[in-house]
């Protein structure tokens, strides 16, 4: 009969820190496995084989303790059973093993891959540093096992506290884990009887955002602005921004990629980034003028804007980058403007979508609103609209106060 035991190995690291390892024994014969923690040799205790509470993590650390050890005396009953000449070497090879198969940021760096693959570059520069961020929180690796409601609790608020994110980022945060953790168990890699999320566990729900648009008169202010109200780079921002309110609130990225063979006899052919729905829309008179300005940049990279002529087009990574830069470029300038005309709300790019929004109202018909956001469902158009539809709402309050 086997053994499992946790012992402090007397190897210090460059730290002069000691290993906590697994010491499986078998017919009088040794193997040891570190379980990745290391301490001061004062912070052991030696006859109860756990860490002394002198130690700031001691309870988690004590709590890891036991979950590896009854995972690996698990193990060495199962293997005993099956296998009647079994050495120690064996159990800590397949412990091992299974340790390193539920690795969940080795999985990660797989999805991580799928990605690449995929070309999601925009969700990738979004949610690899979400895993980073959850890597420096456990610090160091973990198992899909000890990733409990309880650890993710704690989580939430490390990334409120040290982090200082909004809720919605931090269920953000919590997405990727969720997405990981289903691949886990899609893949065989966990039980499902360890997964944190759902009922009565951890309840991924994004909280209500309050999108705000500027108003039919703050936008003519803009309008007016004259060259010499601004620098240039100020009047190439606010050029980006109006066209985009032009054509119903168009994400940057579809902004910038525009080409001018884009457009054909006074109207716009282009695919969306997003979900690649394409359409057309003929181009208002005010969008066109912004178009004709540019016209005497143009060259043979075709681009009507600037910011990605020198990026070779099938540079997948070059050019999400340059977007991403040349958006705080424009926020930042934006911003500028914005305290030149006492706006007194925020200008960035993401607020011409929701101007637009806020000028239609409840004027346009949702299902056209729909062809004009580009959007998969009407649900998603119905639930952003929601933002900008007061009418109702303000009517009804003042037939109360004015009865």
């Amino acid at each position: 009969m086997g053994s499992v035991k946790i012992v402090l190995r007397k190897k210090v690291n460059k730290d002069k820190k000691y290993p906590i390892a697994i010491r499986i024994t078998h017919n009088r014969k040794s193997s040891y496995m570190l379980t990745g923690q290391y301490i001061d040799l004062k912070d052991w205790d030696e006859k109860n084989h756990r860490v002394r509470k002198s130690h700031a993590n001691a309870a988690r650390l004590n709590n890891l303790i036991i979950k590896k050890m009854a995972e690996a005396n698990d193990k060495l009953l199962e293997l005993e059973t099956v296998e009647k000449q079994i050495s120690s070497a064996t159990v800590k090879g397949y412990i091992r093993q299974e340790y390193k198969s539920t690795s969940f940021f080795k999985l990660a760096d797989k999805y991580i891959d799928i990605l690449e693959k995929a070309n999601k570059h925009t969700r990738i520069s979004s949610e690899k540093p979400m895993i980073k961020h959850f890597k420096e929180f456990v610090k160091g690796d973990i198992t899909f096992r000890d990733i409990s409601e309880l650890k993710l609790r704690e989580y939430q608020s490390y990334l409120k506290s040290k982090r200082q994110v909004s809720q919605r980022t931090v269920i953000n945060h919590l997405v990727v884990i969720r997405t990981i953790f289903n691949l886990a168990i899609r893949d065989g890699l966990v039980d499902r009887k360890f997964y944190p999320f759902g009922k009565g566990k951890i309840v991924i729900k994004f909280p209500q955002s309050v999108k705000i648009g500027l108003e039919e008169s703050e936008v003519k202010t803009l309008e007016s602005l004259s060259p010499e109200d601004l620098t240039l780079p100020q009047r190439h921002a606010l050029n980006i921004w109006l066209f985009s309110l032009y054509l119903a609130g168009m994400r940057i990225s579809d902004v910038l990629r525009l080409k001018w063979s884009d457009f054909q006899n006074g109207r716009l052919f282009y695919s969306m980034g997003k979900n690649n729905k394409a359409g057309s829309l003929k181009l208002p008179e005010k969008a066109q003028k912004i178009i004709d300005s540019y016209i005497g940049q143009k060259d043979e990279s075709e681009f009507v804007f600037p910011e990605l002529k020198k990026i070779e087009p099938t540079n997948v990574k070059a050019t999400l980058k340059a977007i991403n830069n040349a958006d705080k470029k424009f926020n930042k300038h934006l911003k500028a403007i914005a305290e030149m005309i006492n706006l007194g709300k925020p200008l960035k790019m993401h607020i011409a979508r929701h101007t637009f929004g806020n000028l239609s109202g409840d004027i346009i018909p949702i299902q056209m609103l729909q062809k004009l956001y580009r959007h998969t469902s009407i649900n998603t158009t119905i639930s952003y609209q929601a933002n900008f539809m007061f009418r109702d709402v303000d009517e009804a309050l003042e037939s109360v106060l004015n009865s």
